[in-house]
């Protein structure tokens, strides 16, 4: 997350199609394993010609650097407000320097160079699913505990634990203090960030995670499944019942937490989190739109089946329909435990490798339908110009910044059905080639 589609090898540009949502306080998404960057700080403002905000200007970026320590100082206040001892906040925060490398990576996202069936492709793997099955059966009791707990899918928490950092083979190594308080201090989200180092100190405070372990992502994200400061504080539990909830030594506690999560964002005990189906000839794409919800029964009447041929077993089940390839690829009906691992990064094609991947490793099929893998991917500026050209003849994208979220693809689809195209909403290189020529 990050905010986060966020996560080299395995996670380099895995997180290309999720950022920092623009009021996020809950999970951020999955942004992993991000190159360590190179350059001087004064590069910033040539890394993402369309970020405007003046907290990443150069000369702010220097002066907030400069006023680190003031900084750090003068959110004491607010720590001992929560309840933090003047002298535990003056131990824990001795020596702090801001760690100026991750500052890159808070505005300046790659290239999105990962198409979705790429994305799936790595993170679905044959290595995950036989890691993935040996962690389920070493931990069969504890899965178990937690479903009856909780009511979460074991595939679904084993899934997320696989892709968030390779079963903990890949979880971060850089101090969730030192990002956090970096973050606080300088850059353009601060205020948040701010919560986030709170969130941190209460916990060292505590004694749950000794500060010599709590290490994470750049963003701060620590532990198996990667939770942000606050989301530890609100969902993490002690599914061990030592007295901490210690989410990266204690297998239970990480399984628990996560399960926790889902089931307090939406997690419906007993129902899947979709099914790819296969859409009738001629079929209407202007429906694949997330704010059109039917019943099962319903697609089926308008001659959606499922791809293994197998029937919907609960009929009266609301989803709506994802071709996150266009036409040319899979299509999917999404139910409302697809929304709930949204929650936990809101990317259309994480959710959807978190959904295959509990399916593979509890035994299911690769997808039916083949990816068009002839399509190659618009980079990111190429998204911005299509975004760009959209919203010049009156479509409503929102501010154009290279990622292709429901607005645009929406947007999309009302541009290709005027042209006499199919509305799938797919940005492929050849409809780009289309709003340049017309």
């Amino acid at each position: 997350m990050k905010a986060s589609f966020v996560t080299v090898a395995a996670f380099a540009g895995l997180s290309l199609f999720a950022t920092i949502p623009a009021g996020a306080d809950d999970r951020f998404p999955a942004q992993l394993m991000d190159p360590e960057p190179t350059g001087s700080i004064t590069t910033f403002a040539s890394v993402n010609p369309q970020s405007t905000h003046p907290d990443m200007a150069p000369d702010a970026l220097l002066g907030a650097i400069a006023g680190f320590d003031s900084c750090v100082r003068s959110l004491g206040s607010a720590a001992a407000k929560r309840g933090i001892p003047h002298a535990n906040y003056a131990r824990l925060t001795a020596g702090l320097s801001p760690d100026v490398h991750i500052l890159k990576l808070l505005d300046a996202q790659p290239e999105f160079t990962k198409s979705v069936w790429d994305y799936i492709d790595t993170l679905v793997s044959e290595e995950r699913i036989k890691r993935g099955r040996e962690l389920l059966a070493e931990y069969a009791q504890t899965f178990a505990a937690a479903e009856r707990a909780y009511g979460v899918d074991r595939y679904v928490i084993a899934a997320i634990w696989g892709v968030e950092t390779k079963y903990s083979a890949i979880a971060g190594d850089r101090s969730v203090l030192r990002s956090t308080a970096t973050l606080a201090c300088i850059g353009r989200r601060q205020e948040y960030f701010a919560k986030e180092f709170m969130a941190v100190l209460e916990l060292l405070n505590h004694g749950d995670i000794a500060p010599e372990r709590l290490k994470g992502s750049w963003a701060g994200a620590f532990g198996p499944t990667q939770f942000m400061p606050t989301v530890y504080q609100r969902y993490a539990v002690d599914f061990d019942g030592d007295g901490r909830r210690d989410i990266i030594g204690s297998v239970p506690d990480m399984i628990g937490s996560t399960a926790n999560y889902l089931k307090k964002n939406g997690w419906h005990a007993g129902e899947t989190w979709g099914y790819e189906v296969v859409l009738p000839r001629n079929f209407d794409f202007m429906l694949a739109d997330r704010s059109r919800q039917h019943t099962l029964r319903q697609w089926e009447h308008a001659g959606i089946r499922r791809a293994s041929g197998a029937a919907f077993p609960r009929a009266s089940d609301k989803a709506f329909l994802l071709a996150p390839a266009g036409a040319r690829g899979p299509a999917f009906l999404m139910l409302g435990n697809f929304r709930a691992i949204m929650r936990y990064n809101p990317a259309e094609a994480y959710a959807l490798a978190i959904g295959h991947l509990a399916d593979r490793l509890r035994g299911g099929d690769a997808f039916v339908q083949a990816w068009p893998r002839d399509e190659r991917v618009l980079s990111r500026t190429e998204r911005y110009e299509l975004q760009q050209r959209l919203a010049n003849r009156g479509y409503g994208v929102g501010e154009p910044d290279g990622q292709l979220g429901t607005r645009t693809r929406a947007a999309l689809r009302q541009y290709q059905a005027s042209v006499g195209l199919v509305p799938d909403g797919f940005a492929s290189s050849s409809v780009l080639q289309h709003l340049r020529t017309r």
